[in-house]
């Protein structure tokens, strides 16, 4: 009998940078998800990918002084490396720059224009690079972008549009009959409330302005806008292609659930669905919109040191460690916090001490006593029934979570019955049964139960935990594992051999690592600052901006700095009786004998920065020129010590 296949996605990762552990939480809990569906029996098809065009990652490869697809190639294996460390088993990498994407892309977009939903006219509005995203005056927020916060700029110009308008009755009427095609409920509401039924506007789908895109076939000045070409991948990555999809296509789509961050759900339950409608195509059965996981309270972020990577994490904790608390620390609806201490502790208490300790000591116990061997389970007594009911108890707990895309909830179901086999140790006490050789053969059945619980337990940990999972079957030397045989207890025969007792987990020592850690994030708070200021990309709020003391100052003497390739040390005469120090980044431009004596505009009131040595105390304002190009401001004609209004 064929199986029943399960097509599940991530959202494809943006290479803009490296991504941040809190970027690579969707693609643990995917993973999860896939080898949970895998073992039931499904026939699963995992897809995730990368988001390689627009007008950011143009920006970004003019800065490094790169290529746009040199840019992208970079990142791209970055976030591929990531996934494969977390040990995700994806059966495909979609890039948007592979040739076979674009081309299917180019012909989506032309179905749609000569079908009559995608129409030519002219975009003036309010538009935010990072999200590139268009907005008008009434959606903003505080005057900036709704979904990011960053500032807009007025823009112009000629592009194509689809019409969502033409769809909005019939998505409406999709959402409505379909209760769980956006989940969770909190999610649909604000999709419905907040979005469709306020009335939709036609969508944006080409632009002019940047040329890193797919460039549209029958009108080359515009390249296809992020949402037809980032949101196809779902189905060219299965050969879908308006001419004749693939026998792929055919038997995986529609997809049974696209998984992605709340953030960008109005773009899969809006701007995807009706594309797929306009294509004539199934909508996918459910898109769940998972929170963010956060360090603490607060967004990681690089200027407050606190940005954590997932290979930082599995260097310190190892792989399934760091899966471990990315799915049992993540809410079901609300946002998710990571911190070093909390990691630390449910490492300690979870891993080292509930399940690896159930594991160590039960198979030490069978080898003391038994020479490894399971001899018996036939003497049982009532304690033994509430125990096997209670090991049995979690699977279909587990399997209401997975179906409820609450994972942490799958997981705390398995963690509760490796304490309750700990419980069962204490029940029993097999160390004073073995001082008694009428109880022998209950001792046998005691260690068989608790072999056999250990089984169930990492066959269900194997969706969370695959090489812990594979580690235990290892140690207790079995191979049965399918779904079926911890739907009830005594798969595992007798006369059975363990293995030998290794330790799964290392307690932590906690004041060690805490020091180390804290000494990682103070250097990290302190790079990202030296680079800001290096940069001159240091922000201030717009009211401060008449606090900025600007002075015309003499540039008296000018060396290198030291192991600092960019930065040039200057010695300046702003008009008091003290000399200033300023270091600059500005040494790939700019020799010193071509500084001393010329004039520029420093910020004299800027707080004291340490560069490499070298305390700086403000900065000079240069401009950004043609690529890779920096030029410094010179006033030769203002005197020392003026101030710039």
């Amino acid at each position: 009998m064929d199986k029943q296949k399960y097509y599940i996605t991530t959202a494809i990762a943006y290479t803009s940078r490296k991504p941040h552990i809190g970027n690579s939480y969707e693609i643990v809990l995917t993973d999860a998800i896939a080898r949970f569906r895998r073992l039931q029996g499904y026939d699963v098809f995992f897809l995730t990918g990368t988001d390689e065009h627009g007008q950011k990652i143009e920006e970004y490869a003019k800065n490094a002084g790169v290529t746009p697809k040199e840019y992208v190639d970079k990142v791209a294996g970055e976030i591929k490396g990531i996934c494969d460390l977390l040990n995700t088993t994806y059966d495909k990498f979609i890039r948007t720059t592979d040739g076979y994407h674009e081309k299917t892309v180019q012909k989506i977009f032309k179905k749609l224009y000569e079908q009559g939903d995608i129409y030519k006219s002219e975009y003036e509005g309010l538009y935010c690079t990072p999200c590139e995203s268009f907005w008008t005056e009434s959606q903003l927020a505080d005057g900036k972008c709704p979904d990011c916060g960053r500032e807009v700029k007025p823009a112009k110009e000629e592009a194509y549009f689809l019409k969502l308008s033409k769809y909005q009755k019939q998505l409406e009427e999709h959402i409505e009959n379909h209760p769980n095609f956006i989940y969770p409920e909190s999610r649909k509401k604000e999709m419905l409330n907040n979005f469709i039924k306020p009335g939709l506007q036609d969508l944006c789908v080409s632009r002019t302005s940047f040329k890193w895109g797919i460039p549209v076939t029958f009108d080359d000045k515009h390249v296809i806008y992020v949402w037809i070409d980032a949101l196809s991948n779902y189905i060219t990555a299965l050969g879908y292609d308006p001419d004749g999809s693939s026998d792929l296509y055919k038997k995986y789509w529609p997809a049974n659930v696209h998984i992605i961050g709340k953030d960008i759900i109005r773009f899969h339950t809006i701007y995807w669905p009706i594309m797929l409608m306009a294509l004539g195509e199934p909508l996918p059965e459910q898109v769940y919109g998972h929170p963010w996981l956060l360090f603490g309270e607060d967004k990681m972020s690089k200027s407050k040191g606190n940005v954590i990577y997932a290979d930082e994490l599995v260097n310190r904790f190892g792989v399934d460690a760091v899966r471990y608390y990315l799915l049992s620390e993540m809410p079901h609806a609300q946002d998710g916090s990571i911190s070093y201490d909390t990691m630390i502790e449910r490492y300690n208490s979870d891993l080292a001490n509930t399940i690896g300790n159930l594991v160590n000591r039960t198979v030490a116990m069978v080898n003391k006593y038994f020479d490894g061997e399971l001899i018996c389970n036939t003497d049982a007594e009532e304690l033994d029934d509430g125990f096997k009911a209670d090991i049995l108890s979690a699977l279909p707990k587990v399997e209401k979570a997975f179906d409820d895309f609450r994972i942490s909830d799958a997981v705390d179901a398995v963690l509760a019955i490796a304490k309750r086999s700990n419980k069962y140790i204490d029940e029993t006490a097999p160390w004073a049964l073995a001082k008694d050789e009428t109880k022998k053969n209950r001792l046998a059945t005691v260690l068989y139960n608790l072999v056999e619980s250990i089984r169930i337990i990492a066959v269900e940990l194997s969706s969370f935990m695959p090489d812990t999972s594979k580690a235990i079957l290892a140690q207790i030397n079995t191979d049965i594992d399918t779904y079926e045989s911890i739907k009830s207890f005594g798969a595992i025969p007798t006369g059975l051999k363990v293995g030998t007792a290794t330790p799964l987990f290392a307690r932590i020592d906690v004041e060690k690592i805490t020091a180390e850690i804290q000494a990682e994030m103070a250097a990290k708070a302190q790079n990202a600052k030296n680079a800001a200021e290096i940069e001159g990309v240091a922000k201030i709020g717009i009211d401060d901006f008449a606090k900025v003391d600007l002075r015309v100052a003499e540039i008296t003497d000018c060396v290198p700095v030291k192991r600092a390739k960019k930065l040039l040390q200057l010695t300046l005469n702003d008009g008091t009786d003290k000399p200033r120090t300023v270091a600059s980044g500005i040494a790939l431009w700019y020799k010193p004998e071509e500084l001393i004596g010329r004039k520029v505009i420093v910020v004299s009131n800027l707080k004291p920065a340490v560069l490499c040595g070298v305390e700086s105390c403000g900065m000079i304002l240069a401009a950004d020129c043609a690529e890779n190009d920096v030029k410094v401001i010179f006033v030769d004609d203002l005197p020392a010590g003026a101030k710039i209004r």
